[in-house]
């Protein structure tokens, strides 16, 4: 019997075969969007998956600003952070947040889905949100998936 057969192959840093992907967030609902997006990013549909590793890929979503939301959540919903000073607890709606920027929204999802450590914040840094159909990532060629 050959040993090395049996042997489990770990991905590393040097090893992890990364790619760039696009994907239309157009009419799609925030928190699906945002756990399969998560799932890409985090290279858990790869066979080498390694949870300690960032092996995932690169991924581009576009038209964050025709994301949809079900039922009342877009006043209803409250997010929810503090400054750090004393009565410094701010609420604010997704109405409020797509106001400010409407990439906030897929962003914030889409962090809250990663693990909370460092690889979660290497991780998340893969992620590019943009409100249009245009992005400039195109020397990278990605490729377009459907979720």
């Amino acid at each position: 019997m050959d040993t090395l057969s049996y042997k489990t192959k770990s991905a590393n840093k040097s090893t992890a075969e990364k790619s760039w992907v696009i994907v239309d967030a157009d009419s799609k609902v925030l928190g699906r969007l945002a756990s399969e997006v998560a799932k890409v990013i985090r290279g858990k549909y790869k066979p080498n998956y390694t949870p300690h590793v960032d092996c995932g890929d690169n991924v581009i979503v576009l038209n964050a600003d025709k994301v949809k939301l079900t039922g009342k959540k877009w006043t209803d919903k409250v997010y929810v952070s503090h400054t750090g000073y004393p009565g410094g607890q701010r609420k604010t709606t997704p109405n409020q947040l797509k106001q400010k920027s409407s990439t906030l929204l897929v962003e914030r999802a889409v962090r809250g889905m990663l693990p909370k450590n460092i690889l979660g914040r290497d991780l998340f840094r893969n992620l590019y949100v943009y409100e249009g159909t245009e992005h400039p990532h195109e020397a990278q060629q990605p490729k377009e998936i459907k979720l």
